[in-house]
């Protein structure tokens, strides 16, 4: 069967450290705890969140959020954005980490919005990278939240999850986006990068991971655990695996 436009030929997964079965209840468990999770970048269109996304890369979303405030207000199309100008957008986001590049990419991705794609974000991957500044963690997250595909958004905070529990261990976040696409069951696929982000930011913390809050920490094999908890045996009723 011929690979989806955008898709990488399947490699061979590493072994897992968990079963079907546990990483079945490990996202059962994230559904329960945030059934309707959320991105936290604050937007109103799919072409702000093209440049609340592309504007995130070295920055928090509460960083982003501040700065995109005002701008969005009066600059929400790609129209507005050029009519707006570099100089002025770069005054909008000066308290982000490399905000004149970034103004630039703005500026660009706008233009090429305009000429390439009669302003519209399109819902393609292969087309959202072409677009100055946006990469395919970006694309991804497009792609999920503004119109509704299964995606993997590898960040810093899934890259790290991946490796420290083994759920999903690989050197380069598209290792790591290959591994969780095809071990996360289908249920709960669409959810799943905001659970993983969500999980990272506010549990599993890079600096010290608050085993002692965490909801799958007896199913969870790291090896750096704060506390200690028994490991569970899973034997639920579960859906029969292909």
């Amino acid at each position: 069967m011929a690979n989806k436009p955008g898709s990488r030929k399947p490699k061979k997964l590493p072994r897992s450290k968990y079963t079907r079965a546990e990483i079945w209840e490990i996202f059962n468990r994230f559904s329960q705890q945030r059934p309707e999770p959320k991105g936290e970048l604050e937007h109103v269109n799919p072409y702000t969140l093209v440049v609340a996304v592309a504007l995130s890369a070295q920055a928090t979303d509460v960083g982003v959020n501040k700065a995109t405030k005002e701008l969005f207000r009066i600059a929400d199309t790609p129209e507005k954005m050029l009519a707006l100008g570099e100089a002025k957008v770069r005054e909008h986001i000066k308290t982000i980490g490399l905000y004149r590049n970034k103004a630039k990419n703005v500026i660009a991705l706008s233009q090429k919005l305009i000429d390439d794609f009669g302003s519209v974000v399109p819902q393609d991957r292969d087309a959202l990278v072409t677009l100055p500044g946006v990469g395919r963690k970006t694309a991804n997250v497009v792609l999920s939240m503004a119109f509704g595909h299964s995606t993997m958004a590898v960040d810093t905070h899934i890259f790290r999850i991946g490796n420290r529990t083994g759920l999903a261990p690989g050197k380069t976040p598209d290792d790591i986006e290959d591994i969780l696409m095809r071990r996360i069951p289908e249920e709960f696929l669409y959810h799943a990068h905001h659970w993983l982000i969500l999980h990272g930011r506010y549990t599993c913390k890079a600096r010290k991971p608050e085993c002692e809050a965490c909801i799958i920490a007896d199913l969870c094999k790291a090896k750096e655990k704060t506390c200690s908890v028994p490991a569970a045996i899973v034997t639920l009723e579960q859906p029969q695996f292909q």
